[in-house]
């Protein structure tokens, strides 16, 4: 990842609907967005749910449906085969491949077909074998903590160092799909950052751009956004994913963000030296001033342009005597 502009994320998650053909599509709209990374997710269902757990309420929502979180799954599981054609895939169109591993198992895979990055989801933030894992990859790790309090996240963080990562981002986020605005929290990134002494970043689950955009302007180094080709699609993400068009208008504003944070200091942009003399104000006469008359606030006053006495002069020149003649709105050289 490039430390000196904001890594974003592009996470297709499962709103592929288990078609790598969808896939695919979703990495053509992310590059043409211009992310920096796609992510997946990749799981065993079997591994991943006990075949009676329910789904979230979002999911069952969403999906109309209340089979047991299991079936579900399955039906938008892709395989090993398709991982290792989505890595080829996105290469072979210079974007950063990702996908979250919900198991051991499929953490170990990831890593031998050769990802660069491990993303712990948020579920995940208390499966110490799977943060154990991950440690041993010494790979850098983004890591989400939705539901976590700063107890746990600094306990994952524990476990990843001490078996072996050294570079770990820490996501805010929030697991409810859509999350209220007033759930996101985007302080907490702050306040992560300070206690956890760590880099930052924001895993956006609210409608629209504004959260992950206000994100940027106080600090995150990394942005993750879910999206979908189509919002009306079936499934349980779809509906709290923006579409490829405002997914690049979400990259747009966030590189606009970028430029616009500048620098810890106070100085005169490039762009703004030309105005100085237009639009400042240099001492001049406001009427006839005849030589040997002593400057007051009668006879002086201040007007465009500025290329003059400035008049934080004022009392410097005021009780002088005049060395020449002046016109009024000539400016004072004195």
């Amino acid at each position: 990842m490039n430390n000196e502009k904001v890594y974003i994320i592009a996470e297709a998650g499962v709103n592929h609907n288990g078609s790598i053909q969808i896939a695919k599509e979703m990495v053509d709209a992310a590059v043409h967005a211009g992310v920096d990374a796609i992510k997946f997710q990749t799981f065993n269902p079997e591994k991943l749910v006990c075949k009676n757990a329910k789904k979230a309420k979002y999911q069952a929502e969403n999906t109309e449906s209340d089979e047991p979180q299991i079936d579900m799954l399955k039906a938008l599981q892709l395989s090993q085969e398709d991982f290792i054609e989505l890595k080829k895939y996105c290469y072979e169109n210079n974007i950063d491949f990702i996908s979250t591993p919900f198991d051991v198992e499929s953490l170990i895979f990831l890593y031998q077909i050769g990802i660069k990055t491990i993303k712990i989801p948020s579920g995940e933030i208390t499966n110490y074998p799977l943060l154990v894992a991950a440690g041993k990859t010494m790979l850098p790790i983004i890591l989400s903590t939705g539901m976590s309090i700063i107890d746990e996240v600094n306990d994952a963080i524990k476990v990843l160092k001490h078996n072996g990562t050294k570079d770990i981002i820490v996501l805010q986020c929030n697991t409810e799909y859509p999350t209220p605005y007033e759930d996101a929290n985007v302080n907490s990134m702050i306040y992560m950052k300070d206690t956890l002494k760590c880099n930052v970043g924001y895993s956006d689950h609210t409608i629209g751009n504004d959260v992950a955009i206000a994100a940027v302007a106080v600090g995150a180094k990394v942005i993750e956004k879910h999206f979908t080709l189509d919002r009306t699609m079936k499934g349980p993400d779809h509906k709290a994913s923006i579409e490829p068009d405002e997914l690049r208008q979400l990259v747009n504003s966030i590189r606009n963000v970028e430029k616009a944070m500048g620098h810890y200091d106070k100085v005169v942009s490039p762009s703004e030296k030309k105005n100085i003399d237009i639009v400042r104000k240099s001492i001049v006469a406001s009427e006839k001033i005849k030589k040997g008359d002593i400057f007051t606030e009668k006879n002086i006053t201040t007007k465009r342009p500025g290329s003059g006495i400035s008049p934080m002069k004022w009392n410097d020149v005021i009780g002088h005597i005049a060395k020449k003649d002046y016109e009024k709105d000539e400016m004072i050289y004195e």
